[in-house]
């Protein structure tokens, strides 16, 4: 619902008063500020996005509605520009990884068309096996769950998105992400306890005095 202040800015925006515009940005700007760092996580990212979603919404206020209050509008706004601006953000990281991989095979020269050797985990110590043979074993696991469980439990456990946070990505209700990450969280420790088996089996026996 929108109260009488919105209704006032949105009608001045619309004019296109630049007074208005400042007023947008010190009543909304810390707010979609503070949003927009619960995604990108720094801050230089989290200040262009602030800056994209007020741009946005100046240039777009005519194409508002008012069926929501204007700040749940913005919300909306944020959460697309963040969500973009990731999305842009690994296809670039993508890339120059990509970039660097061919660079590195020039490099190499014929190196690079010698097929890669398994690790020869034998000479890794007891610990870094582990830990190394954990990982896999979680990736494994992960890779194989339904893919209604996988993303909840990817979204929370894996990239330490919130409840919220991964709903909105998923378009799921919070109560709906809780209950398959508990899921997929449960199916996943049953996939891993063959895992933890096989180390109690092989873990060396205490010596007693």
């Amino acid at each position: 619902m929108q109260t009488a202040q919105e209704r006032q800015l949105i009608a001045r925006l619309q004019t296109g008063d630049g007074a208005a515009v400042r007023e947008l940005a010190d009543r909304y700007g810390s707010r979609i500020f503070q949003l927009a760092m619960r995604y990108m996580k720094n801050r230089e990212d989290a200040e262009e996005v602030t800056q994209d979603v007020l741009m946005k919404v100046y240039r777009k206020v005519d194409a508002f509605r008012g069926d929501a209050a204007l700040s749940s509008w913005i919300y909306r706004i944020t959460f697309n520009t963040a969500m973009s601006r990731l999305r842009s953000t690994r296809v670039a990281r993508a890339a120059e990884q990509e970039r660097e991989r061919s660079l590195a095979a020039e490099v190499d020269g014929e190196r690079s068309r010698v097929p890669r050797q398994p690790a020869d985990w034998t000479r890794m110590p007891d610990e870094t096996l582990l830990r190394a043979q954990l990982r896999e074993a979680v990736a494994r696991a992960i890779a194989e769950l339904p893919e209604i469980y996988r993303a909840p439990v990817v979204l929370r456990d894996i990239e330490g998105l919130s409840t919220e946070e991964a709903s909105l990505r998923l378009n799921l209700k919070d109560q709906t992400l809780k209950s398959r990450l508990h899921r997929g969280r449960l199916m996943l420790r049953e996939k891993l306890r063959s895992f933890a088996s096989g180390l109690a089996l092989h873990r060396p026996t205490p010596a007693y005095s």
